[in-house]
């Protein structure tokens, strides 16, 4: 069995270090912040001052590889986090009747809840883990290595002792300090591909009224402008958020941190709109994250590993901006094939590379093109000049072939040229195009004229 040290207690960190400990391998898990998820999952998640991680607070939607590893790796994680309040929503919950069964249907299913309900759920399970210790507090400070053609970390540095291990593993996010150890100590540099993504967010949370209306009715969760993103994260616990996305250009964005305005505008969106007119309990001030990138960083280049000893998973391999929540998917799936394979990537790490490449590049690629057109889009105002691409998304609300297509890509089960590249899905297009000849692409949200009225000047 290997002795394993995990840098960083995050979702990637905690399924890892779960994953492997339930293998029977001894697990060390160091965490720098000495607060962890608890009970209080409101206290946890409006109250706790997280720098390091600036998309605690930000709305989420698990996707499907959430649920499928948890069910498979740790279903008592899985019970647990339905008790605290996630809810489970299938795709096709949005027509009257679910379609025919297909083989696949059955994952196509989004976990509607806020980070923190997860977090408490695998911090719950690790701490009942026998072969995982937790060190919260416990900030590594330096790798150990042993000289070699590639060098080999042996271990990790913890103030003045060294934690020797067979492998570890850097889940300490997207600010991991791990690139610049290896460099400093002589070792190849780190592969990496970094694409700025020129979008800011914001949301505010809300919780239903116990005496108050529950349910919005049939209304899409997003909605858009020419210039911006409307959207509405259901959640757990009758909480949900409302966020509006938009250039990190747009002169307007720092007004939209006052909640009057924000609402104002959110008001003008048939997403949110439907939402706020349950007439809800706001729950926190207006939360803004920009300054995001998309980031890979590859441990090796055409000569084979930088390092053996180590691999990273999680934001520390794979820094995704949150638009299409990818981050936790993405990372449990790393940590289940580390759990698997650990043996063989002690031994050596190439095949987790190439895995890596190979399972998780390609939905890193995809976001990196979705958000150039993003970015563009909104900072230019201008709507989808391909007719058939946008009637994708509509046709997607009427018809379940194509929304089967849709919640694939979605749900990280196909790429969307795979998905959506069917005779089957080009037929119901063509089919839905010619019952709806006047389709052109357009926007539900507010004009500019209309949003610029609202900011104050």
């Amino acid at each position: 069995m290997a002795r394993v040290a995990v840098i960083g207690g995050g979702i990637s960190g905690l399924g890892t270090a779960l994953m492997l400990g339930r293998r029977g391998h001894t697990v060390t898990l160091f965490e720098q912040d000495a607060r962890q998820a608890g009970e209080d999952l409101d206290r946890d998640f409006f109250h706790w001052d997280r720098p390091r991680v600036p998309q605690a607070n930000q709305p989420h939607s698990l996707l499907a590889p959430v649920r499928t590893v948890l069910r498979a790796e740790a279903p008592d994680v899985y019970t647990d986090l339905l008790t605290r309040g996630a809810r489970e929503y299938h795709e096709f919950d949005w027509f009257r009747e679910h379609p025919p069964h297909r083989p696949g249907d059955e994952d196509l299913v989004t976990l509607r809840t806020r980070r923190i309900v997860l977090e408490a759920a695998l911090t719950a399970a690790v701490r009942r883990e026998p072969t995982v210790e937790v060190r919260r507090g416990c900030r590594v400070r330096a790798l150990t290595l042993r000289e070699g053609r590639p060098p080999r970390v042996t271990g990790v540095q913890v103030g003045a002792e060294v934690h020797q291990a067979d492998l570890v593993v850097d889940v300490s996010g997207r600010r991991s300090p791990v690139p610049a150890w290896l460099i400093a100590a002589g070792c190849r540099p780190p592969v990496v591909d970094s694409h700025r993504a020129g979008i800011a967010y914001l949301c505010r949370w809300y919780r239903l009224r116990a005496d108050g209306p529950r349910d919005p009715g049939q209304v899409k969760t997003g909605s858009a402008a020419p210039f911006a993103l409307g959207g509405v994260f259901p959640s757990d616990n009758d909480t949900f958020a409302v966020s509006l996305v938009l250039s990190t250009s747009d002169p307007t964005r720092g007004a939209l941190t006052d909640p009057a305005v924000f609402e104002a505008v959110a008001r003008h969106f048939p997403a949110t709109a439907a939402w706020l007119d349950l007439a809800p309990e706001p729950q926190s001030a207006v939360l803004a994250m920009a300054g995001l990138d998309n980031r890979w960083t590859a441990l090796s280049d055409d000569d084979g590993p930088v390092v053996t000893g180590l691999v990273n998973a999680g934001d520390s391999l794979i820094h995704t901006n949150p638009t299409f929540g990818h981050g936790a998917a993405l990372g449990l799936r790393a940590a289940q094939y580390l759990a698997t394979h650990v043996d063989q990537i002690v031994a050596d790490p190439m095949g987790y590379h190439r895995w890596a490449a190979q399972a998780l590049r390609p939905w890193f690629d995809a976001q990196v093109k979705a958000d150039r057109a993003d970015e563009q889009r909104l900072a230019e105002g201008s709507p989808s000049a391909d007719r058939r691409a946008a009637a994708l998304a509509a046709c997607a609300f009427d018809d379940p072939v194509v929304m089967r297509a849709r919640a694939q890509v979605r749900h990280l089960l196909r790429l969307a040229d795979d998905a959506y590249g069917t005779d089957e899905v080009d037929r119901h297009l063509t089919a839905w195009l010619a019952a709806h000849p006047d389709f052109t692409p357009k926007h539900d949200g507010p004009t500019r004229d209309q949003w610029d009225a609202l900011i104050p000047t």
